[in-house]
Formats: C-alpha cells, structure tokens, sequence
C-alpha cells in the first residue's frame, strides 16, 4: 500500500512539473507576434488534460469523505 501511495505521489509530481513547464511554454508562445494558434491550442489542450490527470490522482490519495 506504502508503494503505491509514493508510485501516486511521483506520478503527480512528473504532472505537475509538465503542467508547469506548459505553462511557461504558453505564456512565451502567446507573448511572441504572430505565434501559431493551432500550436498554442494544442498546448492549452495538453494542459488541460494534465490537470485533469492531476485532480484523479489527488483524488485517489485522499480517504473517501462520508456525503
């Protein structure tokens, strides 16, 4: 269980780097004239996605709250 845990915790940490580096990456290309917008699109998409990934996996290290 203890590995799993740190396997999750990892997991979320390699996201959460890749989301920050999207973002930085989003920022330049959005700052530069004439930047590709089926590029950034893309980007902002992929960096949804991992976010969304993000949430799951937080999801699953938190104990299940009574409604």
């Amino acid at each position: 269980m203890d590995r799993d845990l740190n396997t999750l915790e990892r997991q979320i940490i390699e996201l959460q780097i890749e989301h920050r580096d999207l973002d930085y990456l989003i920022d330049r290309l959005s700052g530069e004239a004439g930047h590709d917008e089926l590029q950034l699109r893309r980007l902002k998409k992929r960096r949804l996605k991992l976010k969304d990934a993000i949430t799951l996996l937080q999801l699953q290290l938190e104990p299940d709250v009574p409604a």
